[in-house]
């Protein structure tokens, strides 16, 4: 209970200062990125940070995740110093795509609904 406890609070920490390290960036692509949800698992040890498509292409995604992993110890260091952290989680970066996920389930339960009308 009270290790859950605090990896939740370890995952609102960081999807607040994350964004804080995006914004002392040089990178503008980077300091533009929107994060959307931040899980902590194993121990708080590794945190998934999902960030926001932004109609980016495949290859502007890639592009950005390979930038990402150039600055991931900086952005660990800073939020390691903004919380007085021993240590910080290792961020594994993802766009979020649960958005488009649930619009698509949306749209098929929409349509489900439809035939279950028409032929109903």
């Amino acid at each position: 209970m009270m290790g859950e406890i605090r990896r939740l609070r370890t995952q609102s920490v960081l999807k607040e200062l994350i964004p804080e390290a995006f914004a002392t960036l040089g990178d503008c692509e980077l300091r533009g990125l929107c994060v959307t949800d931040v899980e902590c698992k194993n121990g708080r040890y590794d945190a998934f940070v999902y960030i926001d498509k932004m109609l980016l292409s495949e290859s502007e995604q890639k592009e950005i995740l390979k930038k990402l992993s150039k600055v991931e110890r900086y952005l660990q260091n800073y939020c390691k110093e903004a919380e007085g952290w021993f240590r910080c989680p290792r961020f594994h970066f993802k766009f979020d795509d649960r958005l488009e996920y649930q619009n698509h389930m949306d749209s098929l339960f929409e349509k489900i609904n439809k035939d279950l009308e028409k032929n109903g």
